[in-house]
């Protein structure tokens, strides 16, 4: 399965010999030149310093990612920044803790340092660092219920949504681990950043001749990033997007539109900052070529083609709203008035509404719903006819030995974690969500069958968005189809909504992340119930921690989350503003009153027949010509789902990774493979970890003081106009106003 990916330069061996060489390494090419194939079972892995470094690693990124999540422009610190850190700091307690073994004799014996700080404890350390990396995004309801909404909901309450929701994911990532981490083609691109610094961090390395060791490469590359993000991160912020056409024609509408990389289409747009390269993509070193020229084509017609027609053209009156927004507008352009539609049940206002009148969403946020369904259906498809008869074998046997690649042979010397144990999880997240939104209906308003059918709907989609995932590097989401689903069924109630939406779109989406840390021990060979316990205890911890801080925020900010403050406040909350809108478009004023008979969008909803058609033209292809490996490269739900992430992202956070992307994947990858295997994967690592830390660093010592430099180089984007509507007597404020 997929072994296209393997060069074809290679003479096809006998099948005998061709067997025994895919049980000495993977037959995925990437893999094989970065995943180490030897194991050591006799290194210590639940060690007291793994313990230590471990929960603070997850208590200390759970806290940071938390606090800058409502800002502006959010930074993620990735589990790369502790990766790195902990080294030291575990040499350093090998080093100088006691090595005494207590309670020697016994069967109790134990010693708080077993030796030298190694690679598994270094790797299970940064399994909790993972969880602590990973958003929360359960959080989006008590943001939305809080915030948005200014509405009761309790911390109790909150930590049950919170806890459930991202625990349930164990249970679909058990019963779907045979698929998605022990076959050799399921090779989780990601991953493979993290395992190539371990190797960089662990292995010693000879310096090759006028080259440098990866560890020294490391080096400089982390210094190099720590260093330029002071400009981006606080010196000379237009470095994040420098969107020249707006300077070129600083009183046109039409030009800011088309150049402005934060709210127009981007073109010209140059982005050298790191943070909004990787913010919603990920790493585009970690992407494989294949899966960004999909993201690069899907991209460019949704922006520079199907975007801007639909605008041009005026469709659902387009040009009275921005042609780049995540905001609620009138007919009128304004913006809409939400809480006076709400009565005092928390429940829609239908008399209110009906003296409003309906909803409007700019041209892109529009076509973005459009493509989520579109995506969705399309992954459905696209993994039935591509991999649908090996999922069906697997499922009728159990795996060939003859056909095992190496990591999964070494991994079957260890016990493995019983299916019942997932299961009873499972089992015991949906009592307790249940409970939850019966008990504290008038909270959380979704009945019990709504939970029942959100789970339903997470166990359906996890396999193929797992498979999509761990071949691409890049996830379909439920999101859209979870509050489209609940939204038709149980209208007026955004709550419901919202938390409909978190049961059966997070499980899922922690189900794979789940699964890629089991591929991430199962590539480093650490024993699956030590993984296992390590994935529990930090998801609960991080769960917690995520919480506390969220809850603090929204306690002690003035005016969080408030964007009419934008010029004053950073705590404006982007990621959040958008699930609210949606949590009003699907769930107070409901999909039928948007996207059904009685809405303005009703047309949108073709684009679930679009993506179910998409995938066979490829198939076709690919059975009519099968020796044009490319054609099976073309994958469907990658390149019509690439712009499911806008808004909250924008064109400069797609173009920018784009180029990234291309010049590792394809130019170096292609004419320096060396130079690319020794260094690309580091170097992802590395300008993370600069980041990280600067970005830290600035906040601490600048950002607690609110001091910051007023000039233009800290004007973001420096197109004021992009926002403004373009029909003939709009009048909104900041914007000329069109006449004949």
């Amino acid at each position: 399965m997929f072994y296209w990916l393997v060069s074809n330069s290679q003479s096809r061996l006998p099948e005998k010999q061709e067997n025994e060489k895919l049980c000495e390494e993977s037959p995925i090419r990437q893999v094989a030149l970065t995943v180490p194939t030897t194991d050591d079972e006799t290194l210590p892995v639940l060690t007291f310093r793994m313990w230590v470094l471990g929960i603070f690693s997850c208590v200390v990124l759970s806290f940071l990612n938390m606090f800058f999540w409502y800002r502006t422009e959010p930074l993620a610190i990735t589990a790369i920044s502790a990766q790195i850190a902990v080294v030291p700091l575990g040499q350093l307690m090998a080093a100088k803790i006691t090595d005494r073994i207590f309670f020697q004799g016994t069967r109790w014996q134990f010693t708080l340092n077993p030796g030298p700080f190694n690679v598994k404890e270094h790797v299970l350390i940064t399994i909790f660092a993972n969880s602590g990396a990973g958003s929360v995004f359960a959080i989006y309801v008590v943001t939305g219920v809080k915030i948005f909404y200014a509405r009761h909901i309790t911390f109790f309450v909150s930590l049950l949504v919170v806890i459930t929701t991202q625990i349930m994911g164990f249970g679909w990532a058990g019963i779907f681990r045979r698929y998605l981490v022990e076959p050799a083609a399921m090779w989780w691109p990601a991953n493979l950043v993290q395992v190539s610094l371990f190797r960089a961090l662990h292995e010693k390395e000879k310096r090759s001749k006028g080259g440098l060791t990866r560890t020294q490469f490391f080096l400089i590359a982390f210094i190099c990033s720590f260093a330029f993000y002071i400009f981006p991160g606080y010196l000379f912020q237009l470095l994040t997007s420098f969107s020249w056409i707006c300077w070129v024609f600083p009183k046109s509408v039409l030009a800011q539109q088309l150049g402005s990389g934060l709210h127009g289409l981007g073109i010209g747009a140059i982005g050298l900052d790191w943070s909004s390269i990787s913010a919603y993509l990920g790493s585009p070193l970690a992407s494989p070529w294949f899966a960004t020229a999909n993201v690069a084509v899907g991209f460019s017609l949704f922006m520079y083609v199907v975007t801007p027609i639909s605008y041009w053209l005026n469709v659902y009156e387009a040009k009275k709203f921005p042609i780049f927004s995540d905001d609620l507008f009138t007919s009128s352009g304004q913006i809409y008035n939400v809480t006076a539609i709400i009565d005092s049940n928390f429940h829609l206002d239908s008399a209110d509404y009906e003296r409003q009148g309906p909803l409007y969403l700019s041209t892109l946020f529009v076509m973005t719903y459009g493509v989520g369904f579109a995506a969705l259906s399309a992954t459905v498809v696209h993994v039935f006819l591509f991999h649908g008869r090996e999922l069906w074998e697997q499922s009728k046997s159990s795996f060939n030995e003859k056909k095992m690649d190496v990591h999964t042979r070494l991994m079957r010397k260890y016990k493995q974690v019983p299916e019942w144990w997932f299961l009873c999880i499972l089992v015991a997240n949906v009592a307790l969500t249940i409970f939850a939104c019966e008990y504290y209906n008038d909270q959380l308003q979704l009945p019990w069958w709504g939970v029942l059918l959100a789970c339903t709907m997470a166990f359906f989609f996890t396999l193929p968005i797992g498979i999509i995932t761990a071949i691409t590097n890049q996830a379909p989401g439920l999101n859209i189809i979870t509050e489209y689903v609940i939204g038709y069924i149980y209208p007026g109630y955004p709550v419901a909504n919202m938390c409909f939406k978190i049961i059966g779109w997070v499980s899922m989406s922690q189900a794979i992340t789940f699964l890629q840390d089991f591929k991430l021990g199962h590539y480093m060979k650490i024993p699956p119930r030590t993984m296992f316990m390590a994935q529990i205890v930090g998801t609960l911890m991080a769960s917690t921690v995520y919480l506390i801080t969220a809850w603090y925020l929204m306690e002690t900010i003035p005016e969080i989350c408030e964007t009419a403050s934008s010029s004053f406040t950073v705590w404006t909350c982007p990621i959040d503003h958008v699930f609210y809108d949606a949590s009003v478009v699907w769930g107070l004023i409901g999909p039928r009153r948007t996207f059904g008979d009685l809405g303005t969008y009703a047309m949108v909803n073709w684009s679930f027949l679009l993506g179910a058609i998409a995938p066979v033209p490829v198939w076709l292809a690919q059975k009519a010509f099968p020796n044009q490996d490319w054609i099976r490269l073309i994958n469907m739900p990658v390149l019509i789902g690439a712009v499911g992430l806008m808004p909250a992202a924008t064109a400069i956070n797609y173009s920018a990774w784009i180029m990234v992307g291309f010049l590792s994947g394809f130019v170096v990858y292609r004419y320096k493979p060396d130079w690319w295997q020794r260094h690309n994967y580091v170097l992802s690592g590395a300008l993370d970890a600069g980041l990280a830390f600067m970005g830290v660093l600035l906040y601490l010592c600048l950002g607690l003081e609110d001091i910051g430099l007023n000039w233009w180089g800290n004007e973001l984007d420096g197109c004021p106009y992009a926002s403004c509507p373009t029909a003939q007597g709009i009048v909104v404020d900041g914007c000329p106003v069109v006449t004949m």
